[in-house]
């Protein structure tokens, strides 16, 4: 053999032997990376903005204005002092655990008292002056609502909150679940049940696009955020007390009829007490609403039980396994006839009405804010449509202000606070009356 022979037979070796090693190299690779066990899904943490949100809590109360709760919140847009109808200004009084009776804060009352944003007319509502007692003109301080205080400090306090109507309970409360109120004004009379299990007799003002005013039943038909959430097949329940007991008159798709003659009744709309146990446990859905009765601090029923009832409600959800991607909005439907200083702004003829408190509670919550972007229930169904990628229901939702400003969701995920209930106030009424006040009010029993 030559030597060019030789050469020619050497590199046809090694030829072959790259080759296999090169095959060899690449089986076993190959099977290394079959055995290697697939990449673990990220955590919720390190999703991106807003997709860190799997859980939103929207926890609906009774019947206070910002300045009642929070005048004196440091940082906060809030009054100490109030206008009365005759020019005077009045010190806010301190407002008991326990009211004596109800105030006004129908749709014309509250029109009234905010007097074309002169906010001076409380004290002319139903039971604003009862023998020089101006309980609108009252507020409580931080000793009354410690935990409401440490919440605010804790996570968002909102100061441009409204509620989004001018009036009551019933129309608010059909803003929180459709950005919208059927054209509702006040509430349903004239007895107590409302919705579609109203008596054949009950009736509701509606108030048409001309501003026309008709009595009509209080059931209605329209679309809600329940229904974009089925269509989308997003989780949802709603939490409020069951028929017959008291706080079922704000359990508020009651008042719409194919959801209240529908299976989704029976399917979704659960009794309050079953919230705990939900939240505790890691079943809460990815939307949910939640109302109560006597410990939703609607007049005259005590605030110190109702913020006991609230720590509970709150303390299940930071105990539970969804506290890492959980976003809770607590505030309140209306008014309730207290006095407030910031005049709403004009949206439409139905609203925007007078200031109500709103708290964001979330571990993406910027600690220790307060918000002076204007919000109104609709912002809440905003929030919402925006993180699940849905369309808005109508004017109102489409513009309202979704309330991210109140997030960071670069910063480090906020820990629980857990906090304790309290020893709340005995109060007699009859005391009261004796040593505060000799006239009859108007109107005893809750209004809502």
């Amino acid at each position: 053999m030559t030597s060019a022979s030789r050469a020619g037979a050497r590199r046809t070796v090694f030829a072959v032997v790259l080759l296999a090693m090169g095959a060899t190299a690449f089986y076993v690779s190959h099977q290394r990376q079959a055995r290697l066990p697939a990449s673990p899904p990220r955590p919720p943490s390190s999703r991106p903005g807003l997709m860190k949100i799997e859980h939103v809590v929207f926890i609906i109360k009774e019947n206070r204005s910002f300045d009642t709760y929070f005048g004196t919140f440091p940082g906060a847009d809030g009054a100490t002092q109030g206008q009365t109808s005759d020019g005077r200004f009045v010190k806010l009084e301190i407002t008991p655990d326990e009211t004596p009776y109800d105030i006004g804060h129908t749709s014309g009352e509250a029109i009234e008292a905010s007097n074309h944003g002169r906010m001076d007319h409380f004290d002319l509502i139903r039971n604003g002056n009862l023998s020089n007692y101006l309980l609108p003109y009252t507020h409580m301080t931080e000793a009354q609502i410690p935990n409401y205080f440490r919440y605010a400090r804790a996570f968002v306090l909102a100061d441009r909150m409204f509620s989004s109507l001018n009036g009551p309970s019933f129309p608010n409360h059909l803003y929180t679940v459709a950005a919208q109120s059927g054209g509702a004004i006040n509430n349903p009379g004239p007895s107590e049940t409302w919705g579609c299990d109203a008596d054949d007799d009950q009736r509701v003002d509606v108030m048409d696009s001309a501003g026309n005013v008709t009595a009509q039943p209080p059931c209605f038909d329209f679309q809600t955020l329940v229904d974009l959430l089925e269509k989308a097949h997003v989780t949802w329940k709603y939490y409020a007390p069951p028929q017959g007991s008291f706080g079922y008159q704000w359990s508020t798709l009651d008042a719409i009829r194919h959801i209240r003659n529908g299976s989704l009744w029976n399917q979704n709309v659960l009794s309050d007490t079953r919230f705990v146990e939900d939240a505790r446990n890691g079943h809460l859905p990815a939307v949910s609403w939640l109302v109560t009765g006597e410990a939703s601090e609607h007049p005259p029923y005590s605030t110190c039980r109702g913020e006991n009832w609230t720590v509970e409600q709150l303390n299940a959800v930071m105990n539970g396994p969804d506290w890492n991607s959980t976003a809770v909005f607590l505030t309140w439907d209306d008014f309730g006839g207290f006095y407030d200083h910031v005049p709403p702004p004009s949206v439409d003829q139905f609203g925007l009405g007078p200031r109500v408190p709103l708290l964001i509670i979330s571990p993406y919550s910027r600690r220790g804010y307060i918000s002076h972007t204007n919000y109104e229930f609709s912002s809440f169904l905003a929030f919402v449509e925006k993180r699940f990628g849905l369309p808005a229901l109508t004017k109102r939702d489409q513009a309202a202000n979704n309330m991210l400003d109140s997030f960071d969701f670069d910063q480090r995920p906020l820990p629980p606070l857990i906090l304790r209930s309290r020893t709340c106030p005995h109060f007699t009424r009859t005391w009261w009356h004796l040593t505060h006040w000799t006239a009859k009010p108007q109107q005893i029993h809750v209004t809502q």
